[in-house]
Formats: C-alpha cells, structure tokens, sequence
C-alpha cells in the first residue's frame, strides 16, 4: 500500500526562528518516514509585499539551506522552489474561475493585511495559488496549525467545486494536526508569539545564529519578578516560556524541569536553556555550514526537475476534463 502523499510550504520572508524550527521543520523531517512527502519554497507567495530583489534572492537560498540542513532528505521528500515549476501558476488561474469573489473577500489574513494598506491582486487570490500548490501534485493531507485552518477550508471547497463539475480529478485534502509541542513566545514579549515579522532581532532566536548569539538572547530574554522557576503563564510568563523552550528541545517534562530547576536563579537558569538549544542544533549548524549555496541550488534544482514531473501529469488531466486539451 503506497504512503499518502502530504504537502508543506514555507516562504522565503522573515527569519526562520525556534518556533518554526519545533513547530514545523521538526515535523517535516518526522513526516518523512511516515508520508509520501513534497516541500516546497513559496516564493511567488512571498512577493504579494514588495521585497528588494537582492534580498529575496539571499532569502530564498537561504530557506533551501535550512531545509536541507535540518534534515529534508530529497532522497524521501519532493522539495524544490514553487517558482521553478510554473504549473503552479497555471492551475491557480485554472481554479481561480472555480473561486467566490465573496469567499475570498472574507479570509482572514487578506482582511488583515489589506487594513495595513498592503491590498492588491495577488494578496486577495493568494488562497487560490495555496490551494493550486495543495493539489497540483494531487496530496491527500496538508499539516496546518490554526492559523492556517481558514486555506485549507477553502482549498477543500475549490476542490469540490472542480470535482463536482468534472469528476473526482483531486483527492479532498485532509488537516493533520501536528504535534508543535510548546508554543515558543517572543524573548522580549513572552506574551506573544516569537514572529518572522517582528522587527527587534532580540525577541527570538534564529535557527541559523551562532551559539555565542543564542546564548545572548535567552540570557537577555525577559523574566519575572520575585524568585523560583516555575510554570505559570499567567504570573510568570517569561520564565514559563523559557521551560517551555527548554521541554522542546530536552523531551523532558515541564514537571520534572520544575522539580530540577526550582532553586536556580534566572541567570543560571536561562544557561541552562541556551545550553540546550545550543546542543540541539549543533548537527543542523554543522550542516548549514557545511553547505554551500551552489550546492543548496542544485539540490533544489533536482527537486523541481522531479516536481515538474509530476505537476505536469496533474495539467495534462486537468485541460482534458476542462477541454483544454
């Protein structure tokens, strides 16, 4: 019985940071052994907001680096870019005609980012080009966490949509909820989410900063007052992110690290923590280092030879049902 088939993206925006790193990456490289799996660079996703060229250019072979450092083995895994396989763009325009104007109109994050002043075409039709992605290699599930739930609703009912006018073409995607573990808050404000876009470097650790450098941002990350490491985030946020952090990367429990660490002091305590991070991306630094960017390229540039493969096969069905061929 052959493995379904499962689909994950990630742009080449931001900086790729412990949150991304426990909450997905981690993931991918579990998924590997468990699913049929193709991961792909989202870079036409990434210019729905103006970036300098020259930056996009770094970002994306940056991204390809990290996913192949952190153990995107493309022996197991379809990954590549999303722009070198154009039938991306060309089954988003197909399934845009399959598309409500209105549905589109109601998604949360184009709602969100339109009020920040950022509304253009491509922002209001990303949904179509994500769920082209989804389905061009006919995947049969899709990791999302919450904050993705709304693109897959809508990806399950384009594909509808197209199937109920033309034949079951499309598997139905289902959600797979993946097990992120602790949600890693922001260094400086433990109340919120550690985030690609937020603009102080301090507020989180990037997968790819050198030990010296983690170890300066967990000891600069924001605590509490009074004394005792325990888990509270209500009274203490700060230094229950920092056990939560330190649970992820130990496979320990925040009881047992409550237990352990109770009577350390924060300084010592935050050591701790940046001596764990540390040891665990050792061997992901040793292999982003060890990789050079031409190399990275080519690696992704076999990935999109495989990819074109099979996104091609999937246009070549859809023009004959649609009458295109």
């Amino acid at each position: 019985m052959s493995k379904q088939r499962v689909f994950s993206g990630i742009q080449p925006t931001g900086d790729i940071h412990l949150g991304n790193y426990l909450g997905a990456l981690k993931n991918w490289v579990r998924m590997q052994s468990e699913y049929d799996t193709v991961y792909c660079v989202v870079d036409l996703h990434a210019i729905t907001t103006p970036m300098d060229p020259a930056e996009l250019r770094e970002a994306r072979i940056r991204t390809g680096k990290i996913l192949l450092a952190v153990g995107i083995d493309p022996e197991h895994s379809m990954v590549y870019y999303q722009s070198d396989v154009p039938q991306h763009s060309e089954l988003s325009w197909i399934l845009s005609t399959y598309a409500s104007m209105g549905h589109l109109g109601r998604m949360t994050q184009y709602k969100e980012k339109a009020d920040k002043g950022g509304q253009n075409l491509g922002l209001f039709s990303y949904p179509v080009l994500m769920a082209a992605d989804i389905v061009i290699h006919k995947v049969h599930a899709v990791p999302v966490g919450d904050d993705q739930t709304q693109h897959l609703e809508f990806t399950r009912d384009l594909v509808e949509r197209f199937n109920a006018r033309h034949g079951d073409v499309f598997p139905v995607p289902e959600q797979i909820t993946p097990d992120v573990g602790a949600r890693i808050m922001s260094l400086k404000d433990p109340l919120a989410k550690m985030s690609k876009s937020d603009p102080d470097p301090k507020s989180k650790v990037l997968v790819t900063d050198g030990p010296d450098v983690i170890r300066k941002k967990i000891r600069g990350a924001v605590t509490d007052s009074g004394r005792g490491v325990e888990y509270d985030v209500e009274s203490k946020a700060g230094v229950s992110n920092l056990l939560g952090m330190l649970s992820a990367f130990t496979d320990r429990s925040i009881d047992d690290l409550v237990a352990e660490y109770h009577e350390l002091q924060y300084g010592y305590f935050k050591d701790v923590v940046a001596d764990a991070v540390i040891e665990s991306l050792a061997l992901f630094h040793e292999n982003y280092n060890a990789l050079s960017d031409a190399e990275a390229l080519t690696v992704m540039a076999e990935g999109a030879k495989k990819a074109l493969v099979s996104a091609q096969a999937t246009i070549d069905e859809v023009k004959r049902v649609i009458g295109l061929d």
